[in-house]
């Protein structure tokens, strides 16, 4: 049986990894959990979230990446926050590359979605 307290681990290519590291740390507020170059043909790797989360963001890269990012606007990253999306959150995102974006009319209500600079949507609710 899988335990429900299990981590999770979120993982997906980037074009550019210094873009989406400035999106996911800068303008969101994850903190940078590991780094790896790649070398011997192995691909870039940066793992971003909070080290007290059970979850964290891992993305791929560099020149020797075998998959190129392929977003739908239903590849969505969700965070339900606990209060009232913050307007200086959703500046900071798209100063850090972010474009804000609708996601329909349920989403639109409930939530701010905004795409990384892969395209990849989250949306804070």
């Amino acid at each position: 049986m899988i335990d429900p307290k299990a981590s999770i681990r979120l993982a997906r290519p980037t074009r550019d990894l210094a873009a989406a590291e400035r999106f996911y740390v800068h303008g969101l507020g994850l903190e940078v959990l590991y780094r790896a170059a790649g070398n011997h043909g192995k691909h870039d790797l940066l793992m971003l979230g909070w080290r007290e989360a059970s979850w964290h963001l891992e993305l791929v890269g560099g020149s020797s990446l075998s998959v190129q990012p392929t977003p739908t606007t239903e590849d969505l990253l969700m965070l339900y926050l606990s209060e009232p999306i913050d307007d200086a959150l959703v500046a900071r995102l798209e100063q850090a590359g972010g474009k804000r974006v609708s996601q329909g009319a349920y989403w639109d209500r409930w939530g701010i979605t905004i795409e990384d600079p892969d395209r990849y949507r989250l949306v804070l609710s």
